[in-house]
């Protein structure tokens, strides 16, 4: 499959079945909040290093959590039972985002794929009530968190940090379980990681994802779908 160059007049996108074999489906646009929600409804994620042109991605498969399909294994259980640590939403989505950028370039040895052009454009989306933080608190510090993009019923997991040791875990649980609460669908994982699976993640095929996309696009109501408080 070709990839697809974007312009930055148009801020439509091919169809998202045709990425190639990589999950690349185009390169280049901007990061305008119009064309990130555009992306996000139709399942696209932009992913890249800096200096580089912006890319586009719809993998197959995708890598996806139902929330009845999640998983708590039993060493999390005493970390709720004992309330170890405090979750809050939406408190400080800079901060949130700032660490998990510092955490992807420390972890990687040198590089983040989280840019300051990125950063600032996920603050503009939350500033719209798009984008969204999970805060893990233990105490007055906060100790790990992570943020994403709700549209309609469905959550496009973005990155997450953790300082002490399961609590970003302890947030992605808590904010799954009140998702579930408002009729959550679909945490998108984007693509496979361990950690993700042992809470219940799964690959699907991206044409079933592609169909739960378009079944979500007639539920969103941009910047009106999130009403989790805490």
């Amino acid at each position: 499959m070709p990839v697809f160059w974007l312009s930055l007049l148009d801020i439509s996108f091919p169809n998202p079945a045709l990425a190639n074999a990589q999950g690349i489906l185009a390169v280049g646009g901007d990061l305008s909040p119009e064309r990130l929600i555009e992306a996000y409804t139709r399942g696209i994620f932009p992913w890249y290093n800096p200096g580089d042109e912006i890319l586009w991605w719809s993998p197959d498969p995708r890598f996806v959590l139902f929330p009845d399909e999640l998983k708590v294994s039993k060493s999390m259980r005493p970390y709720f039972n004992q309330k170890k640590f405090e979750v809050t939403y939406d408190t400080d989505f800079r901060s949130v985002i700032t660490h998990c950028q510092q955490s992807d370039y420390s972890s990687r040895g040198g590089g983040t794929w989280i840019t300051s052009e990125m950063l600032e454009a996920y603050c503009t989306l939350h500033e719209m009530g798009i984008a969204h933080s999970v805060e893990v608190w233990q105490g007055k510090a906060l100790v790990g968190g992570l943020y994403g993009i709700y549209l309609g019923k469905v959550f496009f997991g973005e990155s997450m940090f953790a300082d002490v040791s399961n609590a970003s875990k302890f947030g992605f649980i808590t904010l799954v379980r009140d998702l579930a609460e408002i009729g959550c669908q679909l945490i998108d994982c984007q693509q496979e990681t361990t950690h993700l699976a042992s809470l219940g993640a799964r690959a699907i095929p991206r044409r079933e994802f592609l169909s739960l996309m378009q079944k979500n696009e007639a539920c969103i109501d941009t910047g009106k779908d999130w009403n989790l408080k805490r």
